[in-house]
Protein backbone atom coordinates (compact mmCIF):
# COMPACT_ATOMS: atom_id res chain seq x y z
CA UNK A 1 0.00 0.00 0.00
CA UNK A 2 1.86 3.22 -0.85
CA UNK A 3 0.81 6.23 1.50
CA UNK A 4 1.76 9.94 0.64
CA UNK A 5 2.35 12.21 3.91
CA UNK A 6 1.91 15.80 3.09
CA UNK A 7 4.29 18.00 5.21
CA UNK A 8 6.43 21.06 4.62
CA UNK A 9 9.50 18.51 5.88
CA UNK A 10 8.72 18.61 9.60
CA UNK A 11 10.27 15.97 12.17
CA UNK A 12 6.70 15.24 12.72
CA UNK A 13 6.10 14.25 8.45
CA UNK A 14 9.79 12.60 8.66
CA UNK A 15 8.60 10.42 11.72
CA UNK A 16 5.34 9.73 10.33
CA UNK A 17 6.66 8.18 7.37
CA UNK A 18 9.39 6.41 9.09
CA UNK A 19 6.28 4.43 11.17
CA UNK A 20 4.78 3.71 8.18
CA UNK A 21 7.96 2.13 6.75
CA UNK A 22 9.13 0.09 9.51
CA UNK A 23 5.25 -1.91 9.05
CA UNK A 24 6.15 -2.51 5.26
CA UNK A 25 4.43 0.31 3.99
CA UNK A 26 5.23 2.09 0.67
CA UNK A 27 5.50 5.85 2.25
CA UNK A 28 6.95 9.10 1.43
CA UNK A 29 6.94 12.86 2.22
CA UNK A 30 4.96 14.94 -0.58
CA UNK A 31 6.75 18.49 0.26
CA UNK A 32 3.13 20.58 0.48
CA UNK A 33 3.42 24.21 0.13
CA UNK A 34 0.88 26.60 1.71
CA UNK A 35 -1.79 26.87 -0.22
CA UNK A 36 -1.01 24.87 -2.90
CA UNK A 37 -0.06 28.39 -4.64
CA UNK A 38 2.44 26.97 -6.91
CA UNK A 39 0.99 23.53 -7.41
CA UNK A 40 -1.69 22.70 -10.10
CA UNK A 41 -4.85 20.48 -9.74
CA UNK A 42 -3.42 18.19 -12.30
CA UNK A 43 -0.11 18.30 -10.93
CA UNK A 44 -1.19 17.78 -7.54
CA UNK A 45 -3.56 14.20 -8.49
CA UNK A 46 0.08 13.53 -10.73
CA UNK A 47 1.75 13.39 -7.19
CA UNK A 48 -1.07 11.22 -5.58
CA UNK A 49 -0.71 8.77 -8.36
CA UNK A 50 -1.72 5.22 -6.59
CA UNK A 51 -1.67 6.38 -3.14
CA UNK A 52 -4.37 4.40 -1.56
CA UNK A 53 -4.12 6.78 1.73
CA UNK A 54 -3.05 10.26 2.15
CA UNK A 55 -1.69 11.85 5.64
CA UNK A 56 -2.36 15.76 6.11
CA UNK A 57 -0.35 17.17 8.48
CA UNK A 58 -0.77 20.84 7.25
CA UNK A 59 -4.19 21.24 10.03
CA UNK A 60 -2.37 22.19 13.66
CA UNK A 61 -1.59 26.08 13.45
CA UNK A 62 1.59 27.58 13.23
CA UNK A 63 3.58 30.55 12.78
CA UNK A 64 2.87 30.60 9.42
CA UNK A 65 -0.82 31.32 9.60
CA UNK A 66 -0.12 34.52 10.29
CA UNK A 67 2.62 37.65 10.60
CA UNK A 68 5.33 38.04 13.66
CA UNK A 69 4.87 41.37 14.82
CA UNK A 70 7.54 42.35 17.80
CA UNK A 71 4.58 44.86 19.48
CA UNK A 72 1.77 42.48 19.12
CA UNK A 73 3.17 38.46 18.38
CA UNK A 74 1.73 37.14 15.68
CA UNK A 75 -1.22 38.48 14.11
CA UNK A 76 -3.91 36.50 11.86
CA UNK A 77 -5.67 37.72 8.87
CA UNK A 78 -8.65 35.88 9.84
CA UNK A 79 -10.62 35.84 6.10
CA UNK A 80 -7.01 35.42 4.18
CA UNK A 81 -6.07 32.41 6.20
CA UNK A 82 -9.47 30.88 5.55
CA UNK A 83 -9.68 31.73 1.85
CA UNK A 84 -6.39 29.96 2.18
CA UNK A 85 -7.33 26.97 3.96
CA UNK A 86 -10.46 26.37 2.01
CA UNK A 87 -8.07 26.73 -1.41
CA UNK A 88 -5.59 24.14 -0.62
CA UNK A 89 -8.26 21.45 1.27
CA UNK A 90 -10.71 21.79 -2.17
CA UNK A 91 -7.80 21.30 -3.98
CA UNK A 92 -6.41 18.14 -2.24
CA UNK A 93 -9.68 16.47 -1.70
CA UNK A 94 -10.62 16.83 -5.60
CA UNK A 95 -7.37 15.44 -6.25
CA UNK A 96 -7.94 12.53 -4.17
CA UNK A 97 -11.05 11.78 -5.29
CA UNK A 98 -9.95 11.73 -8.75
CA UNK A 99 -7.05 9.30 -8.59
CA UNK A 100 -8.91 7.30 -5.60
CA UNK A 101 -7.71 7.52 -2.59
CA UNK A 102 -9.71 5.52 -0.51
CA UNK A 103 -8.27 6.80 3.13
CA UNK A 104 -7.48 10.70 4.18
CA UNK A 105 -6.01 10.99 7.78
CA UNK A 106 -6.34 14.75 8.67
CA UNK A 107 -4.01 15.88 11.53
CA UNK A 108 -6.28 18.49 14.07
CA UNK A 109 -6.16 20.08 16.91
CA UNK A 110 -8.06 19.10 20.67
CA UNK A 111 -10.50 21.75 21.14
CA UNK A 112 -11.10 22.66 17.68
CA UNK A 113 -14.81 22.11 18.23
CA UNK A 114 -14.53 24.38 21.21
CA UNK A 115 -12.47 27.47 19.77
CA UNK A 116 -13.71 27.09 15.91
CA UNK A 117 -15.30 30.67 15.37
CA UNK A 118 -11.63 32.68 15.05
CA UNK A 119 -8.12 33.12 14.62
CA UNK A 120 -6.65 29.90 13.04
CA UNK A 121 -8.84 28.04 14.53
CA UNK A 122 -11.87 28.81 12.69
CA UNK A 123 -10.20 27.75 9.73
CA UNK A 124 -9.37 24.45 11.00
CA UNK A 125 -12.87 24.12 11.95
CA UNK A 126 -13.48 24.52 8.63
CA UNK A 127 -11.03 22.54 6.92
CA UNK A 128 -12.54 19.31 8.92
CA UNK A 129 -16.05 19.92 8.03
CA UNK A 130 -14.68 19.81 4.43
CA UNK A 131 -13.54 16.32 4.89
CA UNK A 132 -15.82 14.95 6.73
CA UNK A 133 -18.38 16.30 3.71
CA UNK A 134 -15.80 15.25 0.58
CA UNK A 135 -17.02 11.97 -0.04
CA UNK A 136 -13.58 10.29 0.89
CA UNK A 137 -13.24 8.27 3.31
CA UNK A 138 -11.36 9.49 6.33
CA UNK A 139 -10.10 9.86 9.97
CA UNK A 140 -9.13 13.06 12.04
CA UNK A 141 -6.75 12.88 14.22
CA UNK A 142 -6.64 15.27 16.83
CA UNK A 143 -4.37 15.97 18.85
CA UNK A 144 -3.33 18.24 21.97
CA UNK A 145 -0.02 20.57 21.94
CA UNK A 146 3.16 18.86 20.27
CA UNK A 147 6.19 18.99 22.77
CA UNK A 148 7.68 20.37 19.30
CA UNK A 149 5.90 22.99 18.71
CA UNK A 150 6.65 25.01 21.71
CA UNK A 151 9.09 27.22 20.20
CA UNK A 152 6.30 28.40 17.64
CA UNK A 153 4.13 28.82 20.66
CA UNK A 154 6.55 30.86 22.28
CA UNK A 155 7.12 32.79 19.15
CA UNK A 156 3.58 33.70 18.41
CA UNK A 157 2.57 35.05 21.89
CA UNK A 158 5.36 37.19 21.54
CA UNK A 159 4.86 40.76 22.74
CA UNK A 160 8.02 43.55 23.06
CA UNK A 161 9.81 40.58 24.10
CA UNK A 162 7.04 39.10 26.83
CA UNK A 163 5.60 35.77 26.09
CA UNK A 164 1.55 36.59 27.04
CA UNK A 165 -0.41 33.09 27.56
CA UNK A 166 -3.60 31.81 28.84
CA UNK A 167 -3.67 30.48 31.96
CA UNK A 168 -5.49 27.52 30.47
CA UNK A 169 -4.54 23.59 31.06
CA UNK A 170 -3.07 20.92 28.38
CA UNK A 171 -1.55 17.59 27.94
CA UNK A 172 1.16 17.99 25.60
CA UNK A 173 2.34 15.39 23.67
CA UNK A 174 5.42 13.89 21.85
CA UNK A 175 5.64 14.08 18.07
CA UNK A 176 6.88 10.81 17.75
CA UNK A 177 3.11 9.57 19.54
CA UNK A 178 1.29 11.30 17.34
CA UNK A 179 3.25 10.10 14.59
CA UNK A 180 2.68 6.35 15.33
CA UNK A 181 -0.78 7.01 16.12
CA UNK A 182 -1.18 8.69 12.44
CA UNK A 183 0.55 5.74 10.54
CA UNK A 184 -1.28 2.88 12.59
CA UNK A 185 -4.80 4.92 11.74
CA UNK A 186 -3.64 4.67 8.58
CA UNK A 187 -3.12 1.15 8.19
CA UNK A 188 -6.81 0.32 8.90
CA UNK A 189 -10.29 0.77 7.80
CA UNK A 190 -11.07 4.81 8.23
CA UNK A 191 -12.58 5.86 11.15
CA UNK A 192 -15.33 8.13 9.47
CA UNK A 193 -15.03 10.42 13.20
CA UNK A 194 -12.42 12.19 15.24
CA UNK A 195 -10.04 10.14 17.22
CA UNK A 196 -7.89 12.71 20.17
CA UNK A 197 -4.41 12.06 21.68
CA UNK A 198 -2.62 13.31 24.34
CA UNK A 199 0.18 13.23 26.93
CA UNK A 200 -0.04 11.59 30.35
CA UNK A 201 0.93 14.63 31.72
CA UNK A 202 -1.90 18.01 32.49
CA UNK A 203 -0.96 21.68 33.41
CA UNK A 204 -1.24 24.95 32.47
CA UNK A 205 -0.47 26.12 28.81
CA UNK A 206 2.49 29.07 30.24
CA UNK A 207 4.05 26.18 32.56
CA UNK A 208 4.77 24.18 29.13
CA UNK A 209 6.34 27.28 27.49
CA UNK A 210 8.20 28.04 31.19
CA UNK A 211 9.73 25.29 31.05
CA UNK A 212 11.33 25.17 27.59
CA UNK A 213 12.54 28.53 27.91
CA UNK A 214 13.97 27.59 31.49
CA UNK A 215 15.96 24.77 29.72
CA UNK A 216 16.99 26.73 26.86
CA UNK A 217 18.40 29.66 29.49
CA UNK A 218 15.97 31.91 27.68
CA UNK A 219 16.09 35.67 28.54
CA UNK A 220 12.49 36.12 27.71
CA UNK A 221 9.57 36.25 30.63
CA UNK A 222 6.37 34.48 30.23
CA UNK A 223 3.17 36.11 32.06
CA UNK A 224 -0.62 34.88 32.16
CA UNK A 225 -3.42 37.04 30.97
CA UNK A 226 -6.98 35.72 30.23
CA UNK A 227 -7.36 37.91 27.45
CA UNK A 228 -4.33 37.03 25.54
CA UNK A 229 -5.41 34.52 22.32
CA UNK A 230 -4.07 31.59 21.19
CA UNK A 231 -3.37 31.78 17.82
CA UNK A 232 -5.93 34.52 17.38
CA UNK A 233 -8.22 32.19 19.32
CA UNK A 234 -9.64 33.34 22.99
CA UNK A 235 -9.57 30.30 25.01
CA UNK A 236 -11.62 29.14 27.98
CA UNK A 237 -9.59 27.25 31.31
CA UNK A 238 -10.38 23.86 29.81
CA UNK A 239 -10.92 24.42 25.89
CA UNK A 240 -7.11 22.63 24.92
CA UNK A 241 -7.93 19.20 27.29
CA UNK A 242 -8.95 15.89 25.41
CA UNK A 243 -12.14 13.90 26.24
CA UNK A 244 -12.67 10.88 28.34
CA UNK A 245 -11.98 9.03 25.14
CA UNK A 246 -8.47 10.25 23.92
CA UNK A 247 -5.34 8.15 23.56
CA UNK A 248 -3.43 8.81 26.43
CA UNK A 249 0.83 8.46 25.19
CA UNK A 250 3.30 7.74 27.33
CA UNK A 251 6.41 10.28 27.19
CA UNK A 252 6.97 12.84 29.85
CA UNK A 253 7.64 16.54 28.71
CA UNK A 254 10.58 17.18 31.36
CA UNK A 255 12.27 13.61 29.87
CA UNK A 256 11.96 14.74 26.20
CA UNK A 257 13.13 18.55 27.56
CA UNK A 258 16.67 16.53 28.87
CA UNK A 259 16.80 14.57 25.68
CA UNK A 260 16.22 17.86 23.47
CA UNK A 261 19.15 19.79 25.15
CA UNK A 262 21.35 16.69 24.94
CA UNK A 263 20.99 16.96 21.10
CA UNK A 264 21.30 20.08 20.92
CA UNK A 265 24.47 19.87 22.75
CA UNK A 266 25.93 16.80 20.91
CA UNK A 267 25.51 18.92 17.57
CA UNK A 268 27.26 22.37 18.61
Amino acid sequence: MRVAVLDDGSPLGSGTVEQLQNHGFDAAVVFNPPGFDFVTQADLADKLAGCSVVIDLSGPPSLGDGTLTEEYGLVIDEESLLSRIRHSASMLLTAEAAVGVHHHVALSVVGVDRMGTEGAFRALRWKEQMVARSGVPYSIIRSTQVFETVDDVAEAATEDWIVWLPPVRTRPVAGEEVATLLAHTAAFSPLQRVKEIAGPEQFRLDTFVRQALTAEHEHRQVFTDWRSTFFGSRVRRDDLLPGPDAYIAQRLYGEWLIDRMGERHRTS
